[in-house]
């Protein structure tokens, strides 16, 4: 009996999860990387790469969480703004801890790998920390 709770609880909270952590980091990612590859605009580089990505990371990651993880409607379009305004809010925060990891990843290490690296792990954290707020303050009955 235990044991198909903890494998239920496994499949229905803990995959969805990892797998929209996979894509949405996988898009944040990306976009970083298709930045790089295709603009060369000096100092600003990278800092221009990881704003990219954190707003395509952004609009993937509202999208996916708002259906799937919060099973979330709203009420009419001007609601929706409301909601995205607030979850963006609660983002910023979480930004800073994303943004700190790979900025000082690629401070001392001064790849691009080891800079995504520590995008990924900041994005981890931010994004674990973010579902917590979100679920109290964004994705609430009756909110905003």
């Amino acid at each position: 009996m235990l044991a198909n709770i903890g494998v239920q609880y496994l499949v229905v909270c803990v995959l969805p999860h990892v797998n929209h952590l996979i894509l949405i980091g996988a898009a944040n990612i990306g976009a970083q990387n298709s930045v790089i590859r295709s603009y060369n605009s000096g100092a600003l580089d990278i800092l221009i790469s990881v704003a990219a990505g954190t707003g395509v990371g952004l609009i993937v990651k509202y999208i996916l969480d708002k259906r799937y993880i919060f099973r979330f409607r709203a009420r009419n379009a001007v609601h929706d703004v409301r909601i995205f305004a607030l979850y963006t809010l609660m983002g910023l925060a979480t930004t800073v801890i994303f943004w700190g990891f790979e900025f000082g990843f690629h401070r001392l290490f001064e790849t691009n790998e080891m800079r995504y690296l520590g995008g990924v792990i900041g994005l981890t954290i931010g994004y674990l920390t973010k579902y917590r707020l979100d679920r109290r303050y964004v994705f609430r009955p009756g909110g905003v």
